[in-house]
């Protein structure tokens, strides 16, 4: 998961796409009972600008699997994210910062698996919850 900015700039390659499949570490699933089926799929685009700051559309995908929120029976939903970040050589609090020369794309990574994930899990969209007789 490492862009060699330093390399791109030498090839005179500014921009670019990368694609890869990460095993997601189960602590960042947040829903009780779930897990990220598989692994992550990583996808997005590069672009390296004048000031050495590089731009990147970052697109996740996943299957959470896990027990439904409301009644308990078996669930999955395919979950799909898009972010753009922002890395710069110097850390300004806001955006990612890297070295100038290699981007590692771990922590943007884990990060979108965090902001991408459902507050609630559903077996299916209309389910009303544990029926009691």
């Amino acid at each position: 998961m490492i862009i060699d900015v330093a390399r791109q700039i030498a090839l005179k390659q500014y921009s670019g796409n990368f694609s890869f499949e990460y095993d997601c570490p189960a602590e960042l699933v947040l829903l009780p009972s779930a897990q990220i089926d598989g692994i992550v799929k990583v996808e997005g685009e590069f672009e390296i600008y004048e000031d050495d700051s590089v731009g990147i559309r970052l697109k996740i995908s996943y299957l959470l699997r896990g027990e439904c929120s409301y009644c308990l029976e078996p669930a999955s939903e395919r979950v799909e994210y898009q972010n753009d970040i922002l890395y710069l050589t110097e850390d300004d609090g806001e955006n990612y910062s890297y070295n100038g020369f290699k981007i590692d794309l771990t922590t943007a990574v884990n990060d979108a698996v965090l902001f991408s994930q459902p507050q609630i899990l559903l077996c299916r969209p209309d389910c009303k919850g544990i029926e009691i007789k």
